[in-house]
């Protein structure tokens, strides 16, 4: 999809030209060390420290590496994993935030480090569950699927985050899908989550299929939306509804074309999930996005309070979460899903039992005007300079972004075709993960 005359590009990548300028001049950083899912010795502990029991599922390739356990490349089949990760004590860290080891091995009294991961046969996945469930008043399990630009060690801390400051009496279950965690790969991204459809249906079957379990809740960020969707989607065509043990759907900020969005909520019919969705009206990162780069009406870029999307929106009971109001670490507003008083709120709902909307929270009284999860339609060029101000903000996309500069010329003057999404990329700025 072509936007605006090829005058207009020009005139928009003329003006974030000295941002490249200044990107360029800035020194590198060094990133974060690789390999951090590497478990830590046994015995080694600190006082004060929580522990998140999880189950990861995946289609990933197999890094062949020590404490990478996954890439970013897209495997033959599905594997699990029993990670067990260690949070530092609550007195010294902020909620909401992702503790990055500094080295290795990390250092449980300060880091959010790796305890256990150990391989699964899928055989044994209902074993693991029922141990786990006996922790759960209410047989409830939690599906995470992360949004664009995840490595897999992202994924595994972002979650355990979640559910720690969460509080909830959950069973934890990643879907982490194949993303290369590159602010470029949007693309690649995607694909992989088409690539990745059957594989979260199947999860989602097998647990709705376990008697043991009571409940399932599913809650997506951005990209991970439309994989959620459209698994939920082919589940309800294949067995003519979505399974009924999947009670709730969280919607956050999700990057999702609109049209495909409604055709999802009308394919999964009238008995689907209760289906909540997560809006912020001071996203940044994406106000920058929509300032440089159009597209076409994403389901986290709606105004809810505007027809026709008031009338749709209430005509297929979906909640709305407004965030506008929540305070966040992130400085650029992207990530507040993952936020402390968030998932404070999302624990306590889950235990109760209660829809999560704003008719049941104090977040503010009006539905918010610009919401989260708009994607932009660029050419490799011109990503480069709307990712330009990302990497001035992350390290590990200054690492790589003198090579794709290098790579692209002098394109980034006249070229338009390929898609970048900002959403993710800043979150690493300030929690060491991108969404």
């Amino acid at each position: 999809m072509t936007i605006g005359t090829t005058a207009d590009r020009r005139v928009r990548a003329r003006r974030l030209m000295p941002v490249l300028v200044l990107l360029l001049a800035l020194p590198a950083c060094a990133g974060r060390p690789t390999g951090v899912l590497l478990p830590v010795a046994a015995g080694v502990t600190a006082p004060g420290t929580s522990q998140v029991e999880m189950l990861v599922v995946t289609n990933r390739k197999s890094a062949g590496a020590p404490g990478e356990l996954f890439s970013g490349e897209r495997g033959a089949a599905v594997s699990y994993t029993h990670l067990a990760v260690s949070i530092p004590p609550d007195a010294t860290r902020a909620a909401g935030t992702v503790q990055w080891p500094k080295a290795l091995p990390g250092n449980p009294a300060t880091d959010f480090v790796a305890l256990r991961a150990d391989p699964l046969a899928r055989k044994d996945v209902p074993a693991w569950t029922g141990r786990a469930l006996k922790q759960s008043r209410k047989r409830q399990v939690l599906v995470f699927v992360h949004g664009f630009n995840n490595r897999f060690e992202d994924a595994v801390f972002r979650f355990a985050q979640i559910v720690h400051d969460s509080g909830a009496e959950v069973v934890p279950v990643l879907f982490t899908w194949p993303s290369r965690g590159s602010v470029l790969a949007y693309g690649y991204d995607r694909e992989s989550t088409n690539f990745s459809r059957n594989g979260l249906e199947t999860l989602l079957r097998d647990l709705a299929k376990d008697p043991k379990v009571g409940e399932i809740t599913v809650l997506a960020h951005s990209m991970g939306n439309w994989l959620a969707l459209e698994s939920l989607r082919q589940m309800a065509i294949r067995d003519g509804r979505v399974a009924a043990k999947i009670r709730n759907v969280m919607l956050a900020a999700p990057d999702v074309d609109m049209d495909l969005a409604r055709a999802a909520f009308h394919d999964m019919g009238k008995d689907r999930p209760r289906l909540t969705l997560m809006v912020s009206g001071d996203d940044r990162a994406l106000a920058v996005s929509r300032l440089v780069w159009g597209d076409s009406v994403r389901l986290g870029a709606i105004d809810p309070n505007q027809e026709p999307y008031r009338s749709e929106l209430e005509r297929e009971n979906i909640g709305i979460l407004n965030l506008t109001g929540v305070q966040s670490g992130d400085s650029l507003n992207h990530g507040k899903f993952a936020s402390s008083e968030v998932v404070a709120l999302l624990g306590k709902r889950l235990a109760d039992g209660q829809p999560i909307s704003d008719s049941h929270v104090g977040l503010g009284d009006k539905l918010v005007q610009t919401a989260a999860g708009a994607a932009s339609t660029v050419a490799t060029g011109a990503a480069l300079a709307v990712a330009a101000p990302v990497a001035i903000l992350d390290p590990q996309t200054r690492e790589t972004y003198g090579q794709h500069l290098s790579n692209v010329g002098h394109g980034v003057t006249d070229t338009v075709g390929s898609t970048v999404d900002l959403a993710g990329a800043p979150m690493r700025a300030v929690t060491g993960t991108p969404e």
